[in-house]
């Protein structure tokens, strides 16, 4: 926890939103624990310290598994659970409206990644992630909620590039999801690019071309690292912080969330975990033990510009800063 609030406090004075991103906490909700029970032991403390900071409050939920989209959540899957039962449904919605309720988060994603999630997964595993998001919005429209809602959809997937497709858009998503008030983009583009300078120019108003909608990125970046069939460096990795920042201008982006602040150390890491991970690991604008990289002040330079709030992401299930 020491490293994790070292971090908190390093990033806090170069951001203006943090980001909680996590699966639910699905063992101890269907086994009976009070959504509030679980906010004030894992939650409530922590939110209230980013408060502290100033900073405001993004919070996504995320509805099966992260990293591989349209898998069951990991804990439903040790469970034998799935997304598409009935009494699962309603503990997310539960658990929802719990949460809007204590830590009254400024920005609420109802889904993360939904064309990836449609591509990868089995249609019925979409339709109930269709159907959990869609209840959960009337829920909390019902009782008075006025918190922008979104979720967030793949920009990499959109344009095709994971499935080998001509460009596929999010019309489906924009119709799946009628409530969004804003869409959450993700964006990992070094995984199809060998160079920032590569990305098209309308890599980001393309996907919005259907519909006018408020866009924040809510997670992304571009690796200092090389691995697998990736190649990258330092270098390329502050470069790309400079590109993002004319996409980002190009659909007047209300935010932009970095991965990660820090580097993951992968030797912390259990190794079962550490392979899935390994992509992304390097995302950092600083190394695991907080030593600048290149990529720090190219971030710096943007946070000046205050024409974005710009804020690095945590994600309590797996990354803690080191």
């Amino acid at each position: 926890m020491a490293t994790e609030l070292k971090g908190i406090d390093l990033f806090s004075t170069r951001a203006e939103l943090v980001i909680v991103q996590d699966e639910l906490p699905w063992t101890d909700l269907l086994a009976g624990t009070a959504p509030d029970v679980i906010i004030d032991q894992r939650y409530a403390q922590l939110v209230a310290y980013f408060r502290s900071k100033g900073l405001v409050l993004v919070y996504v939920f995320d509805l099966d598994n992260g990293l591989a989209r349209g898998s069951e959540a990991p804990q439903l899957a040790a469970l034998g659970r799935s997304i598409v039962e009935p009494a699962v449904q309603e503990a997310y919605r539960n658990w929802v409206s719990a949460v809007v309720r204590r830590l009254a988060p400024d920005y609420v994603g109802l889904a993360a990644e939904t064309n990836l999630i449609r591509v990868s997964g089995t249609p019925s595993h979409y339709a109930a992630v269709v159907h959990c998001a869609n209840d959960a919005a009337r829920d909390l429209s019902a009782a008075g909620v006025t918190t922008p809602l979104f979720v967030s959809v793949q920009v990499e997937t959109a344009w095709g590039l994971f499935t080998k497709s001509p460009f596929l858009g999010i019309d489906t998503d924009l119709a799946d999801f009628p409530f969004v008030q804003m869409l959450g983009y993700s964006s990992y583009p070094y995984f199809f690019y060998a160079d920032p300078d590569d990305i098209p120019a309308d890599y980001y108003t393309r996907v919005l071309s259907t519909r006018p909608l408020p866009v924040m990125v809510v997670e992304g970046g571009w690796s200092s690292a090389s691995v697998g069939g990736i190649v990258s460096s330092p270098e390329k990795q502050a470069r790309y912080i400079a590109r993002h920042a004319e996409l980002l201008d190009s659909v007047h982006a209300v935010g932009v969330i970095q991965l990660l602040f820090a580097d993951i150390d992968l030797s912390s890491v259990p190794p079962a975990n550490a392979a899935p991970i390994a992509p992304f690991a390097s995302i950092g604008v600083t190394d695991s033990d907080f030593n600048a990289k290149p990529a720090l002040a190219a971030w710096d330079a943007l946070f000046a510009r205050r024409l974005s709030r710009t804020v690095f992401r945590r994600e309590p299930r797996v990354v803690s800063f080191r």
